[in-house]
């Protein structure tokens, strides 16, 4: 009952008064190593750049695969005369809430796009952000949807898009106690891009009027990019081994990828593991877990060797699946033998190998459903099941080559979201009047 009483004007009273749980929970996540230091500010809407000129359009993400999610239409927004041929590309500003997507980011935005932290939902830091950066376009994407950074938004007049939208069941279930104030939220959007007509229906279930479902942005992505000299350095260092991959994986699912790897050594005795946690910073507690089931480990973010008595590779470092998927023709997809709904299996899908899956892959549905039906991936529910798969694609070499075309042809097949949201861009955006914010050239 108390949340049915929740209003954006309740939330805004309610999270000025926390102030200082908020400042004692990020001095915390400081002191974890889970905020920037140097960038702090950022997070309470002090800008660490200036204010490009002309016209700029920000896109917001929640963490890595979401702000990596962004980055084709960062890509073709930033591209030449991509609104119309005599205007500028716009501008573009990233925000994301974690070191991680910070870092990555800093890597593969290209020229014209920035990055800033995202600040915490207080009024205060919102206003600080929004009057320093003045969008002339805001693009949220999947489902963080913060009340006071949306509300100050669309009260400054900044058209908003949610794209690649996504509204689990649960996460339903808490708006649908709020309805005060979910409706403005979902009102505060010109337009709502949902993943799938089942996402599509929760957010009109809840109020949202202007909704369509047009796929996963994350199916557009290109291949996953790699530093030509690692690869061919590991690539030396692997030759002549069978190898499997086991990538973005979390806590609970690194034990049953040991149990499975003990039991495929037992057949193939040099047989390597490439293991990539989610969070590479799990690195030394990932080791010591394989190191006291016998598995001899070196670790990739401490420069150890590949040696021929290395059962296991740990590759604890970030932004190198793409080093990582190029290694091998199997890989597991983590996130999936815990009810974590699983990582994308369209980035080693784009590289050519053979995919396994545990039983949780609700955040990938789609694309696992079409690589499942394509013979391009199995699932495992198990340590055993798992030994079982890769077993299998290491016996046959014949359906393991056809695994890595068929997976290659449906990463290849899907996509299209990308460009339906670059649509509602150049809709909502338009190029503008010909003055000097817009960036106008002559004809």
């Amino acid at each position: 009952m108390i949340d049915a009483l929740v209003t954006p004007s309740s939330y805004r009273g309610a999270s000025a008064l926390a102030a200082p749980l908020v400042h004692a929970w990020l001095a915390h996540r400081r002191r974890r190593g889970k905020e920037d230091a140097a960038r702090f500010g950022e997070r309470l809407g002090r800008a660490g750049l200036p204010r490009p000129a002309g016209r700029l359009v920000w896109m917001h993400g929640a963490s890595v695969g979401e702000g990596l999610s962004l980055l084709p239409l960062v890509a073709r927004l930033r591209a030449p005369r991509v609104l119309a041929p005599c205007v500028l590309a716009p501008s573009v500003l990233v925000t994301t809430g974690t070191v991680a997507s910070a870092r990555l980011l800093r890597q593969r935005l290209p020229d014209g796009a920035l990055h800033q932290f995202a600040p915490v939902d207080r009024p205060g830091a919102v206003r600080r952000f929004a009057g320093h950066w003045r969008p002339d376009l805001a693009v949220w994407v999947e489902s963080e949807l913060w009340p006071n950074l949306v509300l100050e938004t669309a009260a400054r007049g900044v058209p908003m898009l949610l794209v690649n939208a996504r509204m689990s069941e649960r996460s339903a279930a808490r708006w649908r106690k709020m309805p005060r104030l979910a409706r403005p939220l979902l009102d505060s959007f010109a337009r709502i891009l949902a993943q799938t007509e089942a996402d599509a229906a929760r957010f009109r279930a809840l109020g949202a009027r202007r909704v369509v479902a047009c796929g996963n942005l994350k199916h557009d992505a290109p291949p996953l990019p790699a530093d030509a000299h690692a690869v061919a350095a590991l690539r030396r260092a692997v030759a002549g081994r069978r190898l499997w991959i086991a990538a973005s994986t979390h806590d609970g699912e690194e034990a049953l990828v040991a149990e499975a790897h003990l039991a495929l050594r037992a057949a193939f005795p040099d047989l390597l593991a490439i293991v990539a946690p989610r969070h590479p910073e799990r690195g030394a507690d990932v080791a010591r877990l394989f190191r006291r089931r016998g598995l001899a480990t070196a670790r990739r973010a401490r420069g150890e060797a590949i040696t021929p008595g290395t059962a296991v590779y740990l590759a604890d470092t970030l932004g190198e699946l793409g080093l990582v998927y190029r290694l091998g023709e199997i890989a597991f997809v983590g996130g999936s033998l815990v009810p974590r709904g699983g990582h994308n299996p369209l980035e080693p899908a784009r590289l050519d190998c053979a995919l396994v899956s545990g039983p949780w892959m609700e955040n990938f549905a789609e694309a696992r459903a079409a690589l499942a039906g394509a013979g391009a991936l199995v699932q495992a529910d198990g340590a055993a099941a798992l030994a079982r798969a890769v077993r299998a694609l290491l016996e046959d070499g014949t359906a393991r080559r056809r695994a890595r075309t068929a997976a290659a042809a449906v990463a290849e097949g899907l996509g299209g979201a990308a460009d339906t949201a670059l649509g509602l861009i150049r809709e909502q955006l338009g190029p503008g009047r010909a003055d000097a914010r817009a960036g106008v050239l002559g004809a």
